[in-house]
């Protein structure tokens, strides 16, 4: 982890490696002055009350080790998930949420696209944060920019409304045919959206594998950044108690499950 400027963990809360792990993975990357981004999933209510409080308490802890700690509730994922997806396509859907979360925020960087940020603009938004939220839109066809934007605004994703977000980040990825007026109409709508002090930052990445489709994710932070925050989370040494008992707790849950 040394020499890196950021530093993602993710992680499925609730069992015994997540849990108990990433508050230790992000407390080493915190202390060695890395932005430190923690995308973390929080169970399905059919994997049980056990699971689900051992879940609460990892994100709580992992929260005072991130600088911005993005919370995915897998329950929220069931209102876009078909009907008629397996227990495996479920749990698929919610890791390939993570994914896009890691990649909405490291492509503005680290990929080529028509409006380019910097390592200090999304610094800007992450840093010191707390509580994160994540919108995704995906469209293809007339007006796909905006209805993208609309989409990801709305996404069952959000918890809550974007208004109370201190800082808003904004990725906008197409193919090689994205327009710059396209790009401009899809943030409008998101600044629309939010706070008018919020901070907001948006870049546009050109994926060449992607043809006809426009695809926005929204970050936005700073839902708590009013409050005291408390750095003296628990130690190494009750951060694996924790993953522990809920390990344990991981009995209640079919094997096939466990195995995902």
């Amino acid at each position: 982890l040394e020499g890196a400027d950021m530093v993602f963990v993710t992680a499925g809360m609730g069992g015994g490696t997540g849990t108990g792990g990433a508050p230790v993975v992000a407390q080493i990357a915190r202390e060695l002055g890395s932005l430190t981004i923690g995308v973390v999933t929080k169970p399905f209510s059919f994997e049980g009350r056990r699971r689900a409080t051992a879940a609460e308490d990892g994100v709580r802890n992992l929260k005072q080790k991130v600088n911005t700690l993005i919370t995915i509730p897998n329950d929220r994922l069931l209102q876009i998930i078909d009907r008629t997806a397996t227990v495996i396509e479920a749990f698929r859907v919610a890791d390939d949420v993570l994914r896009q979360g890691v990649q909405g925020i490291a492509d503005l960087i680290t990929v080529p696209g028509l409006i380019n940020l910097d390592f200090a603009d999304v610094r800007s938004v992450m840093h010191e944060s707390g509580a994160a939220l994540i919108g995704i839109g995906v469209a293809t066809g007339e007006d796909r920019a905006i209805r993208a934007a609309q989409a990801a605004i709305s996404s069952p994703l959000l918890e809550t409304s974007m208004q109370g977000a201190r800082g808003v980040l904004i990725n906008v990825t197409g193919g090689l045919d994205l327009g710059l007026m396209e790009v401009s109409e899809a943030a409008q709508i998101v600044k629309e959206a939010a706070d008018p002090d919020a901070n907001i930052i948006f870049g546009a990445v050109i994926d060449d594998k992607i043809d006809g489709e426009v695809r926005l994710t929204v970050i936005a932070t700073g839902f708590d950044a009013g409050k005291k925050r408390d750095d003296q989370a628990p130690d190494t040494a009750d951060s694996i108690e924790d993953g522990v008992k809920a390990l344990i707790s991981d009995l209640d849950i079919p094997a096939f499950l466990r195995k995902r």
